[in-house]
């Protein structure tokens, strides 16, 4: 297996690690600073993998799917990774700690525009990922070598397109609440 996806694969289990963790430590413990600490780090999986990556094109190594793969984690971990935390503490405060409302479900304009939210993420994601690629494909300067990152560049944008349409579309046809009786 490729050492760029073994860590990422990594970098996805050290980020919930240091997630569950944080919430251990806050909920759990009683340790609310520590909690804060712990789920601050996750970023820094971003910059080993950062790192890694950059050092692997650096030695004249190819570019392969994987390279590319890590820049979109890299960018759907920064667009995402606040409200992931966030998501994950309102259930653990829940679920586990018994502590906090029960997270909702939500309809209508609610819903729409968590949609269109959850878009402009996926759209900020991307901006850093395509922002990534589209450097190592600059640095590189050779288009057999980062063929795999304009490949993978042209099936996101495309990507994005169409979770457009989608997000967009809960504005003019808003998520209805399922009744008891359907």
């Amino acid at each position: 297996m490729n050492a760029i996806i073994v860590l990422i694969i990594l970098c996805e289990v050290g980020f919930w690690v240091f997630i569950a963790a944080g919430l251990i430590a806050r909920y759990v413990l009683k340790l609310p600073k520590a909690g804060l600490i712990l789920l601050s780090a996750t970023p820094l999986i971003d910059l080993v993998l950062l790192v890694a990556t950059g050092l692997d094109l650096a030695r004249g190594t190819t570019a392969t799917m994987a390279h590319a793969i890590a820049a979109i984690y890299i960018g759907v971990s920064l667009a995402y990774g606040k409200s992931m935390i966030r998501w994950a503490d309102q259930r653990f405060a829940y679920y586990l700690a018994k502590q906090g409302e029960k997270p909702k479900k939500l309809y209508g304009k609610e819903h729409a525009w968590k949609e269109v939210k959850g878009w402009l993420q996926h759209l900020l994601a991307y901006i850093i990922g395509a922002g990534l690629l589209l450097a190592v494909i600059y640095w590189i300067n050779d288009a057999e070598r980062t063929a795999a990152l304009t490949s993978v560049l042209r099936v996101w944008s495309i990507i994005l397109g169409i979770d457009f349409l989608i997000s967009f579309s809960y504005i003019l046809f808003p998520k209805k609440e399922k009744h008891a009786g359907s």
